[in-house]
């Protein structure tokens, strides 16, 4: 079976990986750097506009990107053997869960996301479209996140809350509370990160 991929990085690296152990014998990628000639030892053979035949996978990290790239596609799901994905839970078009991930029952993931090493994503949570859950990041048991939210390594969200979409919620961060606002959180708790204004 042969799968291209789009974005030759080392998010496709992981994404080739599993790819070959869930059965894919050849993988070829579409990248728009002209200088890229190969990644993971497959060859770039096109750039993003190159039309595609047959499965593909978007492995592109920016999630209005990814969005952007998925558009008029029915991209594959890819769940690495590892991973403990529970019976029932639905994962959308073009998501990916990494090593030692932990998905459990009644959780539901929107398209396009990533879930990704050893991250966890407890029962019953609603994971909206495009969400990045990063390395080691924590999701307790019935959360929301809503679409393109990117939830930091190490960041962890407390139960029974909900995260409006369009958030950045830093590497560490602790979630106590709901978020209705879209921004920036860092910290413990987190709290809404607003940039100083620089002295002319």
């Amino acid at each position: 079976m042969r799968l291209t991929i789009i974005g030759a990085s080392g998010h496709g690296k992981v994404v080739a990986d599993i790819a070959c152990l869930r059965g894919y014998d050849e993988v070829a990628f579409l990248d728009d750097d002209p200088a890229l000639r190969e990644c993971a030892g497959w060859p770039v053979v096109g750039d993003t506009r190159t039309p595609v035949d047959g499965d593909v996978f978007v492995a592109v990290g920016d999630a209005s990107a990814r969005r952007r790239l998925s558009d008029g596609l029915e991209p594959v799901t890819l769940v690495h053997p590892s991973a403990v994905v529970a019976d029932g839970v639905a994962l959308g078009a073009g998501t990916v869960v990494m090593a030692g991930a932990v998905v459990n029952p009644g959780a539901v993931i929107g398209r396009g996301c990533i879930v990704n090493t050893c991250a966890s994503v407890d029962h019953d949570c609603v994971i909206g479209d495009y969400v990045h859950v990063s390395v080691g990041a924590h999701v307790c048991g019935t959360v929301s996140v809503g679409d393109g939210t990117w939830v930091g390594a190490g960041a962890v969200l407390r139960n029974n809350i909900d995260v409006c979409g369009g958030c950045t919620l830093g590497a560490g961060a602790v979630v106590v509370r709901d978020i209705v606002e879209a921004g920036a959180y860092v910290g413990v708790p987190a709290r809404r990160h607003r940039r100083k204004r620089s002295t002319p």
